[in-house]
């Protein structure tokens, strides 16, 4: 008994029709192949979103991009904040203007090296929990190192 292919040799379609035969005859295409034309409909229900921009794109003007900073980073940040003239030391305890040297957040990840006042714009609670947050910023100056 001849094998299936050898027994349609000499046949131009193999006996599958057509388009059969060819690479994704039957469906019509691969993929999202006519939707724009023979299967628009089976868009317009299964896929009614699929064209088309959506949403809205905020104006990059208008975005706020705040300069954050965690507490684990503020000794890495104290040559910045000194020369900012933004923070005064006694020992171990740093009292610090954040908003001196332009850090508009402080946030809780890390663990801070000695005792930290900080003022600045927005803090989260855990940064709260690990550092004393100042209500109003403390008077510092170029002489008060």
């Amino acid at each position: 008994m001849p094998s299936r292919t050898r027994k349609f040799r000499g046949l131009r379609t193999h006996g599958r029709g057509i388009k059969a035969g060819r690479g994704a005859g039957k469906q019509g295409g691969r993929g999202n192949a006519g939707l724009h034309k023979y299967k628009f409909k089976s868009m317009l229900i299964y896929a009614p979103d699929h064209f088309g921009r959506h949403g809205f794109k905020r104006p990059p003007g208008t975005v706020e991009r705040p300069t954050s900073l965690n507490v684990g980073d503020l000794p890495t940040y104290l040559p910045l904040l000194r020369a900012a003239g933004a923070v005064t030391e006694n020992g171990t305890t740093y009292v610090a203007d954040l908003t001196k040297a332009g850090i508009d957040r402080l946030l809780g990840g890390g663990a801070p090296v000695g005792t930290w006042s900080v003022y600045v714009a927005h803090a989260s609670r855990h940064a709260g929990d690990k550092v004393t947050l100042l209500t109003e910023p403390p008077a510092t100056g170029a002489g008060d190192r």
